[in-house]
């Protein structure tokens, strides 16, 4: 085994990602502090070809150092848009046929290996603030609500590990990765 160039990995260039088909998942980030975060957002979305990202609220916007220095030119591939309310958000991706599913820690929660998505349907992801988690009007005005199980003394992941554990799961489910 050895290590493969970058020429090696044969990835799409900002052009041909644009024109690819997308994995049809939107993140939707509910007030996110850390810029980090954003950042990682941008990178994950771009990793698995997701049809956009939404900011909502105090959520940092490209560009801005901060974002770049995680995402690493994903910024200029990934779709983006700014939407200062949440909720507003929510309303006008269900007008557009996506079924909301908020990622928390809430009674009734569906464990995320237990959930199936339909075939054929449009996801929307909601990932919130990294001390508050997603916004109680948003669980609300969510189809599902989805829970990463965790094992260990630790309440909550990262949202950027929770980002990459959830799009993975909805792309493998999905059989994205085996078209």
């Amino acid at each position: 085994m050895r290590k493969l160039s970058m020429e090696e990995l044969n990835r799409l260039s900002v052009d041909e990602f644009k024109a690819t088909e997308k994995t049809p998942i939107t993140v939707v980030l509910d007030n996110i502090r850390s810029l980090n975060n954003v950042g990682s957002a941008f990178r994950t979305g771009d990793a698995f070809l997701i049809e956009k990202i939404i900011l909502c609220g105090i959520t940092g916007t490209p560009p801005h150092r901060d974002i770049q220095k995680t995402a690493l030119g994903a910024t200029d591939s990934v779709t983006w848009e700014y939407v200062k309310d949440t909720t507003t958000a929510i309303d006008e991706l269900k007008k557009e046929g996506y079924l909301i599913c908020a990622l928390e820690q809430v009674e009734g929660s569906v464990m995320l290996h237990e959930f199936n998505p339909t075939p054929g349907s449009k996801y929307a992801l909601i990932f919130g603030n990294e001390v508050f988690g997603v916004d109680e009007k948003v669980i609300k005005s969510s189809d599902y609500v989805l829970e990463v199980p965790q094992l260990g003394t630790k309440h909550s992941l990262n949202i950027s590990v929770t980002m990459g554990i959830s799009i993975w799961d909805f792309v493998s489910k999905m059989g994205i990765l085996s078209k």
